[in-house]
This record gives structure tokens, C-alpha cells and sequence, in this order.
């Protein structure tokens, strides 16, 4: 399993842990990752997802995962999120 977030698509980053004595040894800094269930108002269901505490703080601020969703762009998502926004949208064209 990547350590990717599904949702803003933030990864592992790599840089250096600098000692008392400036000692730079390679480092990585993981993203805060959690599983959760999200709700998508749209379709009436539930999804499970991995996504980082930043993406969590984005959602509740745009108004839910429908919302979120809509507005991202397709490169950043995963490819289950790409599929998801899509039937979000269709569903949104069927009934508007």
C-alpha cells in the first residue's frame, strides 16, 4: 500500500535529520495518513479511504466529499477517486 493520500495526493517527502555537530543523514517525513469513511451525499453511500489529516481539515471546510471532489483536479486524485468523481458527476447530470 502507498503511502499516498487519496484525496490531495501528498506523499513521502525526503530531506536530512541535521545533529548537534551538523551531521546530515538522509531522513523521510510521512504524511499523516488515516483511514476513514466518507459519505457522498450524491450517491447515497459510503467509501473508505485513506487520505492525510490536511485533506480531513479541506473537506469539512468545502462542504463534503461531493463538494471536494468536484473541485480537484483529476491528476492529483487516485485512480478510485477519479472514478468516484466521475459518478458523482453524472449522477449531479442526471438529476439537474
Amino acid at each position: 500500500m502507498s503511502r499516498r493520500c487519496d484525496l490531495t495526493g501528498k506523499s513521502v517527502l525526503v530531506g536530512h535529520k541535521v545533529s548537534h555537530s551538523n551531521v546530515k543523514t538522509k531522513r523521510r517525513f510521512l504524511p499523516n495518513l488515516l483511514n476513514v469513511t466518507m459519505m457522498s451525499d450524491a450517491l447515497g453511500r459510503s467509501v473508505r479511504l485513506r487520505v492525510c489529516a490536511r485533506a480531513l481539515k479541506s473537506v469539512d471546510h468545502r462542504g463534503g466529499l461531493d463538494a471536494f471532489l468536484l473541485r480537484a483536479k483529476d491528476d492529483v486524485l487516485a485512480p478510485k477517486m477519479r472514478d468516484l468523481k466521475r459518478a458523482i458527476e453524472k449522477k449531479q447530470a442526471k438529476a439537474g
